[in-house]
């Protein structure tokens, strides 16, 4: 018998927003300025004050913290919570090393191996990833970009529960494809949840970013969701601080709080340095987020309005995160994306982009999709957008009719 890596190690999937990374980063050696638009890591800068809390703590030794989090640092998302219109106690919130561990925290409380997750797809992609290390098999339920992904028919989720389904996972504003689920959207799933016994577990990581006046309703505020909702939280996207790996779970149901705890305990503590950012971050005036939602704004439009323009392209308008699911005239979008890094550039430049069927778990589905992520500031976003329009007139498996083709390659000459 030889030696082997588990199964569930072989069925771990390639990140859907860093499988074109080795050809990206031959384009670069190759000379070629590559736009990265794959991948929800904002240019826009930490705040400063962030970092100056760390450099002024006075630490003479970087020592293991309570397992759920120190209790300044809970009491200060306490203050955030409220402030965002969520009641909480301090013993209610988790710290978690980043979002990511709270979702794992959250599959391995509340369901055991073998269990289903109903997951409305196209999903964030690294769920499969926690749940096939959990144990977990993710049942989807498919949302379309003809509606703007907005919630599946309840009829579709209530057709695949089974005895072993145990919770139901989202992510609002939602990633991939930034809609906002509605409170009415919430109710009913929360509704849903209570007749069959099911956790709803809600990923809030872009509360603060809805557009157009809209404002994300937490889970937390459903009425009648003490025993059922369980909330996954990040300080990453909110304060642009990606590489603080700072998180939390938060849930009002005691007996998941103390199991999520004791999964905590057994991993010590979260980032030390990384819950002083979190304090600091705390602080900043709510004229941060006005600032950076206006942003964000303004590269979302620039950025749908780009792809209507483009011949064949589907786009419909995100309301929330930064991101948007976008179908091409192509045969097969990873592929496309492949070929842009090893054989496109225009000027010298091209631009990496996240294939959409690493976030579809239904085989098949997204192969014509892909997920940009307006993260870029407005002029590189257009020049990345302007070498996307080029590179579906140039693209030997494009699906354009051509007259289409030779209309638009006239216009853009």
């Amino acid at each position: 018998m030889s030696l082997s890596v588990s199964q569930r190690g072989q069925d771990m999937p390639a990140s859907p927003f860093r499988k074109l990374a080795p050809f990206a980063e031959t384009a670069k050696e190759q000379g070629k300025h590559v736009y990265h638009l794959n991948i929800g890591q904002p240019d826009i800068a930490t705040p400063p004050s962030l970092f100056e809390a760390v450099r002024k703590a006075d630490i003479r030794v970087l020592a293991y913290s309570h397992g759920a989090g120190t209790d300044s640092y809970r009491q200060k998302l306490q203050a955030y919570y409220h402030r965002a219109g969520i009641e909480v106690d301090t013993e209610e919130i988790l710290v978690t090393t980043a979002g990511s561990e709270a979702i794992l925290f959250a599959l391995l409380t509340c369901l055991n191996p073998g269990d289903e997750l109903v997951v409305p797809e196209p999903f964030y992609g690294t769920y499969s990833a926690f749940a096939i290390a959990a144990g977990v098999t993710i049942v989807p339920v498919t949302a379309t970009i003809d509606n703007g992904f907005a919630l599946p028919p309840l009829a579709d989720f209530e057709a695949v529960i089974t005895p072993r389904t145990k919770a139901i996972l989202l992510c609002n504003p939602s990633n991939p494809t930034g809609h906002v689920y509605t409170r009415a959207e919430l109710e009913a799933l929360l509704s849903l949840c209570q007749r069959h016994q099911l956790f709803l577990l809600s990923d809030e990581a872009y509360r603060e970013y809805c557009y157009d006046g809209a404002r994300a309703t937490s889970a937390l505020n459903l009425v009648g969701g003490e025993d059922y909702v369980v909330v996954l939280d990040t300080i990453s996207k909110r304060y642009s601080a990606c590489g603080a790996r700072v998180g939390s779970l938060v849930t009002r149901n005691a007996d998941v709080f103390q199991t999520a705890f004791r999964f905590a305990q057994m991993r010590i503590s979260p980032p030390g340095l990384g819950m002083l950012l979190g304090e600091a971050a705390v602080e900043l005036p709510e004229s941060y987020f006005d600032e950076n939602r206006a942003e964000y704004q303004a590269r979302r439009d620039l950025t749908v309005r780009r792809l209507q323009a483009m011949p064949g392209v589907q786009c419909p308008v995100p309301g929330g995160a930064f991101y948007v699911m976008a179908e091409l005239p192509v045969d097969d979008a990873e592929r496309f994306g492949e070929w842009l890094l090893t054989d496109f550039s225009y000027q010298n430049e091209t631009l990496m982009l996240s294939p959409a069927n690493g976030f579809y778990q239904t085989p098949g589905l997204g192969t014509q999709q892909v997920r940009l992520a307006y993260i870029l500031n407005l002029r590189d976003l257009d020049a990345a957008l302007t070498c996307l329009e080029h590179a579906l007139l140039a693209y030997p498996g494009r699906t354009l009719a051509p007259a289409a083709v030779q209309e638009t390659a006239a216009m853009l000459s």
